[in-house]
């Protein structure tokens, strides 16, 4: 239940800032509200929900300053993180890496019926690689905070308004400058390259904007 709120909201099944009723949630499910309510004060903990007194459960508004705090820690956190994984892991890791790599080449990045639209099985393998560079650092708490603040950015994502720029953005190249940098063991480079990558998504989305509240809940 947890992981299928998490993916809905992740895909823009409702909008920051809208209330999530039990209700609505136990019948899209067809589960209990008991059941309901227990994944989403789980995933408050992720950032993923909002958890106001008195008034209920809600998708967490965004705020692009928001955005530029997250970038910096999640780009602290994981440079640190893949410098300990490429320092810990061993062959097996370093093939697991490989071989998320080519789930994530070979998913196609853009739905078949709509172009402007980010594949949803693409974004589930972007976020498999990733999660799997760091994962030999062996740092739990470093991992759950990695993994937030990964989601954090997809919510971004997902609500900046479509541009030329992010659809032309050789994101490919990026991704194999870094899967190479893995394969070298060199640290430096790979946490500098992450860097780049996720500073280079945060400056699209800071120079195009959110999608209008009023476009986000359809009232527009």
């Amino acid at each position: 239940m947890r992981d299928q709120l998490r993916t809905d909201i992740l895909a823009g099944c409702w909008a920051p800032g809208e209330k999530l009723l039990l209700l609505g949630l136990s019948e899209r499910y067809d589960t209990s509200s008991t059941v309901v309510r227990e994944a989403l004060t789980r995933l408050t903990g992720d950032r993923l929900v909002e958890l106001k007194p008195n008034r209920g459960f809600f998708v967490p508004e965004l705020s692009l300053s928001e955005l530029a705090d997250f970038n910096e820690l999640r780009c602290l956190a994981e440079e640190f993180g893949i410098g300990l994984a490429i320092d810990r892991g061993d062959l097996q890791w370093e093939s697991e890496v490989h071989a998320a790599h080519h789930t994530m080449e070979r998913t196609p990045r853009y739905r078949p019926d709509d172009p402007h639209q980010v594949n949803e099985a693409w974004m589930l393998s972007h976020a498999a690689f990733h999660a799997k560079l760091i994962e030999a650092c062996e740092v739990p708490v470093l991992i759950d905070l990695a993994s937030m603040l990964s989601d954090s950015t997809s919510l971004y994502r997902r609500w900046a308004i479509p541009s030329d720029e992010a659809e032309t953005r050789n994101i490919e190249a990026e991704h194999r400058a870094i899967l190479d940098a893995v394969t070298a063991r060199d640290a430096k480079l790979a946490g500098r390259l992450l860097r780049e990558h996720y500073t280079a998504t945060m400056r699209i989305i800071f120079k195009r904007g959110l999608i209008p509240e009023a476009e986000r809940h359809g009232t527009a």
